[in-house]
């Protein structure tokens, strides 16, 4: 019987997100902006509603911790995007690439979670004001919050577990800008079938169900508009509601697109151009959203710059 010579993958490389070297430069300085952006404007919004007393709301409570999220999501995935743009190649050692998958993953799913449960508030807020503060108390969002980073560990930890298991000999070229589940499993020599199950199993659970509770809590939401007798009382609703709902719509959009289909169907260049939208696109999307949109955020970004103008006046002189 003649022994089969399987060499074990030590190390992948990524593909990027193009090979057009004319884009090379250009794409680089836009995603280096975009990423420092996003940082700057995630960090920002939590500082913000750190050291503005109004803002201690259960809202502003789940806003900033989309923005932790998000700021995580963006530094897991972007600063190894702008290697491939400067270099030869991308070589992502065996265990960064195990690493980097695990936390996207945590963190996407915990951002899924996260949105339905903004959704929720907002109709909380919006049908029951007088409750409000009895169910949306700090308790109950400390509770919210931690069954959002505890979905979003367990998903990355099954997912990561089941992928250690799968032998990787052939190719390491990952069609990819970062290490994703089904570009990953495209590489294998063993069966995939347990992982493709596994995928479509907790993607259909950390997206359409949360999709569903955003799309049900929206549905009662546009109920109680319509019943609201002022158009002032309408129009603040609204305008509330349709800075969530933007993020939301492009955010499971492009998540949807990717993972809710077997990876025979799903098309990996497809696939980048929709991973941009959840990875890139939605964290820098979030904070320049609630900063435009919100008047209690900008009148609290007003003040806090302010302070720290009057600070700083006030001791550059002795």
């Amino acid at each position: 019987m003649k022994e089969v010579n399987q060499t074990t993958v030590t190390e992948f490389i990524l593909s990027g997100l193009t090979e057009n070297p004319e884009l090379q430069v250009p794409l680089f300085l836009i995603f280096l902006g975009v990423y420092l952006i996003t940082v700057v404007g995630n960090l920002g919004m939590i500082i913000l509603i750190l050291f503005s007393s109004h803002l201690h709301t259960p809202m502003y409570y789940l806003l900033s911790s989309l923005s932790f999220i998000d700021c995580c999501q963006s530094t897991v995935i972007t600063p190894k995007m702008l290697v491939n743009f400067v270099t030869e190649k991308n070589v992502v050692p065996y265990p960064e690439c195990m690493a980097q998958f695990y936390f996207f993953c945590a963190f996407a799913v915990a951002e899924c979670h996260m949105l339905a449960v903004m959704a929720y508030d907002r109709y909380v807020a919006i049908s029951n004001p007088l409750l409000y503060n009895v169910t949306m108390s700090y308790q109950v969002c400390l509770w919210m919050v931690a069954w959002i980073y505890g979905m979003g560990l367990l998903s990355a930890t099954a997912h990561t577990v089941f992928l250690l298991r799968v032998l990787f000999c052939k190719a390491n070229l990952i069609r990819h800008y970062f290490c994703d589940i089904f570009p990953l499993l495209e590489l294998s020599c063993s069966s995939t079938f347990i992982n493709e199950v596994l995928a479509l199993s907790f993607s259909a659970f950390n997206i359409i169900i949360p999709a569903m509770t955003i799309l049900g809590s929206y549905m009662f939401i546009i109920f109680s508009i319509l019943h609201i007798q002022s158009t002032g009382g309408r129009s603040k609703a609204f305008s509330t509601c349709s800075s969530h709902i933007l993020a939301v719509a492009i955010f499971y959009g492009s998540l949807a697109f990717m993972y809710l289909q077997p990876s025979s169907v799903n098309s990996l260049t497809q696939g980048k151009l929709s991973s941009v939208f959840y990875t890139i696109v939605v964290p820098i999307l979030n904070p320049m959203i609630y900063i435009l949109r919100n008047k209690d955020v900008k009148v609290a970004l007003k003040k806090l710059l302010e302070n720290i103008s009057f600070f700083l006046t006030k001791n550059s002189f002795p």
